[in-house]
């Protein structure tokens, strides 16, 4: 009787610890699945500031507060944009004093806690950029998705997709080149944005099911007067152009591919993520495997289009625009996929920029790389 009684007693821990583990995995899983648009990322440290002057503002010293370029700063109750390190202005040895560009909302005070994003406009093109834009509906497969058009004169339109942490209002960092260049701009938001509808089971698929809204995004291109469109995504807004332009029926109007930090591995990058908030290695292939259970993400096969093997079913240009420094989607399988169509894929490495903030590190050396590669496509 005791050895059964000790044999149940350990089946019945065995199975609350797997349980436990089970229960585990699927909330580490929602690091990635569960990602808020306009929240940074859990790979993006806090900052405190520590005190502004005019023009200036003090951080904590951090690798993160040393990047090079432009970045957003975002607090609970601010937002604003700073500038390059002023290295000759006064600081303390744990600190970093950047140059403050611009305090877009609310007031950075001393002893806020922020996050430097990518973003740097607030609102719509025409109360960030003051350029003239449409609030346009978008018939897409769960219903209309809001977005932005900003017309121009050309019949090649690019359509900007956003990624992981972000929303629509990412994209305003490239509106304004766009624009400059004569390229009309379609910017939506889709399924789990703010405004958009909600996906069936509330969970981010990591573009595996995002891009049919860009589908919708190019039929809704085509219909009012688009010959050819350009997808311009950053991070999962990557992975959705790759899955529209080898999956998508109208396909054939996709003229080219610009790929801001791709996620080409969703597994590494939810491992990226579950990691970033403390999850314990041995946890990290109970989130994988809960991710696919609760979303039916494929694996990285040849069946799958955004795996690195699809760069062999590239049919268009291709600029890749990524770097070592982005610590969710690695920079290695970029380099990989690149190096699979270099008849048709162009790599262009940012050093010292983070996830989806390529164009942040350096703006002017990134939209010449993007002009240059769409001037054949116009």
């Amino acid at each position: 009787m005791r050895t059964v009684k000790a044999t149940a007693t350990a089946v019945t821990v065995a199975l609350a610890a797997g349980a436990a583990s089970v229960a585990a995995g699927r909330l580490a899983s929602d690091a990635a699945l569960k990602a808020p648009p306009g929240r940074p990322l859990p790979t993006e440290p806090r900052l405190t500031v520590h005190g502004t002057a005019a023009g200036q503002i003090t951080l904590t010293r951090h690798l993160a507060s040393l990047r090079p370029g432009t970045y957003g700063l975002t607090g609970d109750l601010s937002h604003a944009v700073v500038g390059p390190v002023l290295t000759a202005a006064p600081h303390s040895a744990d600190t970093v004093v950047r140059r403050l560009e611009r305090v877009t909302h609310g007031n950075p005070a001393a002893g806020d806690h922020v996050w430097l994003t990518p973003g740097l406009h607030i609102g719509d093109p025409g109360t960030a950029l003051d350029l003239d834009h449409t609030d346009v509906g978008v018939p897409a497969e769960l219903g209309e998705l809001p977005a932005w058009f900003v017309p121009a004169a050309r019949d090649t339109w690019v359509i900007a997709l956003h990624g992981l942490g972000t929303t629509r209002e990412h994209t305003m960092n490239l509106i304004r080149f766009l624009h400059d260049q004569r390229f009309p701009v379609l910017a939506p938001a889709y399924r789990g944005d703010p405004g958009a509808p909600r996906s069936p089971d509330g969970l981010n698929h990591l573009g595996q099911t995002e891009w049919r809204d860009v589908d919708a995004a190019i039929r809704y291109a085509v219909r009012y007067g688009a010959r050819q469109v350009v997808l311009l995504g950053w991070s999962t807004g990557a992975t959705m152009a790759l899955h529209a332009a080898t999956h998508s029926a109208v396909r054939n109007r996709v003229s080219g591919l610009v790929l801001d930090s791709p996620v080409l591995s969703w597994q590494t990058t939810l491992k990226a993520l579950a990691t970033a908030r403390r999850t314990p290695g041995a946890l990290l292939p109970l989130a994988v495997r809960a991710a696919q259970g609760r979303t039916g993400l494929h694996t990285a096969t040849g069946t799958d289009p955004a795996a690195p093997l699809t760069a062999d079913r590239l049919t268009v240009p291709t600029l890749v625009v990524h770097g070592p420094g982005d610590q969710v989607a690695p920079w290695d399988i970029s380099r990989r996929f690149a190096a699979r169509r270099p008849d048709l894929i162009t790599l262009h490495e940012v050093d010292n920029a983070p996830h989806a903030a390529m164009w942040n590190a350096d703006p002017g050396t990134y939209e010449e790389t993007l002009r240059r590669f769409l001037v054949p496509l116009m």
